[in-house]
């Protein structure tokens, strides 16, 4: 067992991409679904499937050039440093183009629809 899931699914993710895999096969949690449904809403990866609550199969994106959609993916709060914003504290990331995802009492939501709903929360990571 892994002590931080979802840096393991963030560096899955990222290999698969460096050697231009077109399908990730990452562990099942709740939380590796809801951010990679995320991740799927704001076409940063083309599908995911979950595969009998096992592990869960996401398709990533390339554009024509063969350039990885995801050109960065960084987690912010880890289990030994929690990093927790207020709804006036909520980062922008590359100014909108990309999107930090945070964790927030009403579930998981990216930077922009927090700031829409005035709460902040911790931020999980961020990708552009």
């Amino acid at each position: 067992m892994h002590t931080d899931p979802i840096a393991d699914m963030l560096t899955r993710i990222r290999n698969a991409q460096a050697v231009k895999k077109n399908t990730v096969r990452i562990p099942f949690s709740q939380i590796n679904s809801a951010i990679l449904k995320i991740l799927k809403e704001n076409g940063f990866i083309k599908d995911v499937k979950v595969d009998e609550l096992v592990r869960i199969d996401a398709d990533l994106m390339y554009d024509d050039k063969g350039r990885a959609k995801i050109k960065h993916i960084k987690r912010i709060s880890t289990p030994g440093r929690r990093m927790y914003v207020g709804k006036d504290e909520i980062p922008r990331v590359l100014n909108d183009y990309g999107i930090a995802i945070l964790s927030t009492h009403k579930g998981l939501m990216t930077n922009k629809e927090a700031r829409k709903a005035g709460i902040g929360g911790e931020i999980i990571c961020t990708i552009y």
